[in-house]
């Protein structure tokens, strides 16, 4: 369900709604648009009648959503997403690059690496300190060495760090030493990171799992969002030959 507020509706008008929808047992995300503050509802706990939200102070309308996914959707939040990362943005007039190499070797591999997507003007530097391969054998990235590297990285250069988080556990390092959680393809349907990363308040790149539908992935960034990060980047993977 979605409460579309007026665009006059003050800041009490709003927190009343809320807080009514949280006392019948229901999860509120308002979302803050250019003109008007949409309130998404999402819950299980069973039918929810949206009669008792329409007279309230401050409602425009009530809206049934019926698609699966009710966050995610355009119907509550129209405006374009903006994501901001410190000093730079991700969605505004400016094309936003993430550059850097798939996983983290040395520290002379990143910084050279680094330097050229400095001087390129891209804001966002892409590398894994953990990588999750299809052999056993392959090179699974540094581990903790790599945050080191990566913490000189941002420190010298001035960039954005996106790097992949494998386990819950990665989510509090990427925290305290990164600044865009990615979860990749492989992970796309592992839902403890999901909800883990959704309890960040770190934006997220979600990569598209491999065969998953436009409707999965998109309900893998509903369980991002049903946590309270709506900060979400989806990232198309490619294709496989």
């Amino acid at each position: 369900m979605l409460i579309v507020m007026k665009p006059t509706a003050t800041a009490s008008e709003i927190d009343g709604v809320v807080n009514i929808v949280e006392a019948v047992g229901f999860r509120a995300h308002p979302m803050p648009g250019a003109t008007r503050t949409a309130i998404g509802i999402t819950g299980n706990e069973g039918p929810i009648d949206g009669r008792r939200f329409e007279n309230l102070p401050g409602v425009a309308e009530v809206i049934r959503v019926t698609k699966p996914y009710k966050l995610i959707t355009l119907d509550l939040r129209p405006d374009k997403t903006v994501i901001r990362v410190g000093d730079a943005m991700i969605g505004d007039s400016e094309l936003a690059i993430i550059a850097g190499p798939c996983a983290i070797e040395s520290r002379e591999q990143a910084f050279a690496i680094a330097k050229i997507v400095q001087q390129s003007g891209a804001r966002f530097f892409r590398g894994c300190v953990w990588k999750p391969r299809t052999s056993p054998y392959t090179f699974q990235g540094l581990g903790d060495i790599g945050w080191e590297i990566m913490s000189a990285v941002r420190e010298e250069f001035g960039l954005k760090i996106v790097t992949e988080a494998v386990e819950e556990s990665h989510v509090e390092l990427i925290e305290k030493y990164g600044d865009v959680i990615q979860i990749g393809a492989r992970n796309m349907q592992n839902f403890s990171l999901l909800k883990r990363a959704g309890r960040s308040r770190v934006p997220v790149l979600l990569k598209r799992g491999m065969a998953a539908t436009l409707e999965e992935w998109l309900l893998a960034a509903e369980y991002i969002m049903a946590e309270g990060n709506y900060n979400v980047i989806l990232c198309e993977r490619g294709v496989r030959t």
